[in-house]
């Protein structure tokens, strides 16, 4: 199937917060409650339709662990998105956000989009983060920010393809250089 344009995608965070859930609902359409532990990256594809054309999205799902940080460093290159999650039961997920975002930063392209995530939204009388931390979060870093659920999929859908429409937006403003950010077809990432 022939695409338009290819995004790379970068999922990070802290480990148990959803990620690989969140890359299996958008892929697969399912829940998988006991999800192993991601060892170093996986890896899943989807098509989308953004203003008529069609976008291949190529999303990298990292290990959350600290050990596994320097693998994870050299899958920014080339990424064009990236989703930055959190658990909005667990404190701890939110606090280590800048450190995430510094990584982010410093390791991918100034013009990469970045999604704050608040993942488990079904688990509502569990709730550590509350909603207006999150906002205020994204406001603060320039991040686009929605609360998800990967478990019921609320949102999910809208996470990624919010995230291409902004990727598409920046590529209409001149901001991407399509030929060296990896997101023709025709490169070799």
């Amino acid at each position: 199937m022939t695409y338009a344009y290819l995004f790379k995608y970068i999922i990070i965070g802290d480990t148990g917060v959803g990620k690989s859930c969140l890359l299996l609902q958008f892929t697969d359409k399912r829940f998988q409650p006991v999800h192993d532990l991601t060892i170093g990256v996986e890896f899943g594809a989807r098509m989308v339709n953004i203003d008529g054309k069609q976008i291949k999205l190529q999303i990298w799902d990292t290990a959350g662990q600290e050990s596994f940080r320097s693998i994870t460093r050299s899958y920014y290159r080339g990424a064009a998105g990236a989703l930055l999650v959190y658990d909005i039961t667990r404190r701890e997920t939110f606090n280590h956000l800048t450190s995430w975002l510094e990584d982010a930063r410093q390791h991918s392209s100034s013009n990469m989009v970045i999604m704050l995530i608040g993942n488990k939204s079904d688990l509502e009388s569990r709730r550590d983060v509350k909603r207006e931390e999150g906002e205020a979060f994204a406001r603060e870093h320039g991040l686009i920010f929605m609360e998800t659920s990967a478990k019921t999929a609320c949102n999910v859908e809208e996470a990624f393809i919010n995230t291409a429409k902004e990727i598409y937006r920046k590529i209409q403003q001149g901001l991407f250089d399509v030929h060296n950010e990896g997101l023709n077809p025709g490169s070799s990432h």
